[in-house]
């Protein structure tokens, strides 16, 4: 048996950055980390040569084809890999509409852990790379390729995707407080609200076209290095305010991205004592982050006590294999 460990991901500013119909024109680029919250990918061979799938459901197959699961399926097909197998999987948090990114670590996982079933190395770059292929080319979501490249490589980093396609992985140098002053920060509460992120993407992707929503994004963008010089230089006081600034941005990038709703939580929560925050991921739902000095996080989970507080932290490892027992083929 084989068991890959993949990391989802909070992504700070510039999401959205990372479509086509941006980079491809403008460059685009992210700031973000993983988190200790995971996808875990179990894959063994099954002895009858047929393929049995479970996630929240469970599917036995005799063959490829008949797979209804479109990122598994596609990544079989890809790696050449046409049955006698048996692939399970666990997430620690709610693994549809999250925000965390976490169909992208499902993908990441079981490409990591296909590719060790195989006996093949495969690197971070590789990982970010073909799980960004199966997604978007093989699977035809609308998405974007900050998560992928987010799950493979782990840690706090600028991600940056450019006009020819490339990614660049930059890790953010800082001072260990620092980070641990930006993990005592970020206080996250899961809203119950689950949606698509492809529907909200599609319709960020089509408002590309707009030179007002090109001109928001570019402020985004912007904000990406804003961040990462505030990081740098360990000025945490100015992280909050200006993760306020680019929400209040990427409300304005779609309909849909907010709602009343969440506009009252964030309220709320600002009031409190946040300094920013933001609704993770696509938005209209999931996971509320906060950004907000350690003292002010008892009153803020008062406030919204309608909200389930879930405890977070950084990871800084990315995808990696907790257990390696090689099938005989």
């Amino acid at each position: 048996m084989i068991t890959s460990k993949t990391p989802m991901r909070m992504s700070f500013a510039g999401g959205g950055s990372d479509l086509p119909s941006y980079y491809k024109n403008e460059g685009g680029a992210v700031l973000s980390t993983s988190i200790d919250k995971y996808m875990y990918i179990s894959v063994n061979k099954k002895f009858d040569g047929d393929i049995r799938i479970s996630y929240s459901t469970t599917e036995d197959v005799q063959n490829i084809s008949q797979i209804k699961h479109p990122i598994v399926r596609n990544t079989l097909e890809l790696l050449n890999i046409d049955g006698g197998i048996e692939i399970a999987s666990m997430a620690d948090i709610p693994s549809k509409g999250s925000g965390l990114g976490s169909s992208s670590s499902y993908t990441v996982g079981l490409l990591h852990a296909l590719s060790a079933y195989k006996g093949n190395y495969i690197s971070k770059y590789e990982l970010g790379t073909l799980a960004s292929h199966i997604e978007i080319e093989l699977c035809g979501d609308p998405i974007g390729k900050q998560d992928q490249f987010a799950a493979a490589y782990g840690g706090l980093n600028l991600i940056e995707f450019h006009k020819d396609d490339s990614v660049t992985v930059e890790p953010v140098i800082c001072k260990s407080e620092t980070l641990k002053k930006i993990e005592e920060s970020i206080i996250m509460f899961y809203t119950g609200q689950t949606r698509s992120a492809s529907e909200l993407l599609q319709v960020q992707s089509n408002n590309m076209s707009n030179k007002h929503k090109r001109d928001l994004m570019k402020e985004m963008v912007n904000s990406v290095y804003d961040l990462k010089k505030i990081i740098e230089s360990g000025d945490i006081e100015s992280f909050g305010p200006l993760l306020d600034k680019n929400w209040k941005i990427k409300t304005q990038m779609a309909s849909g991205i907010s709602n009343p709703e969440i506009d009252e939580w964030y309220n709320i929560g600002i009031s409190s004592g946040a300094k920013g925050g933001k609704i993770l991921g696509a938005g209209n739902g999931g996971f509320l982050m906060f950004f907000a000095p350690k003292e002010h996080h008892e009153a803020i989970c008062k406030s919204l006590k309608a909200l389930r507080e879930i405890p977070v932290a950084l990871d800084n490892r990315g995808s990696i294999i907790t257990h390696y027992q090689q099938p005989n083929m």
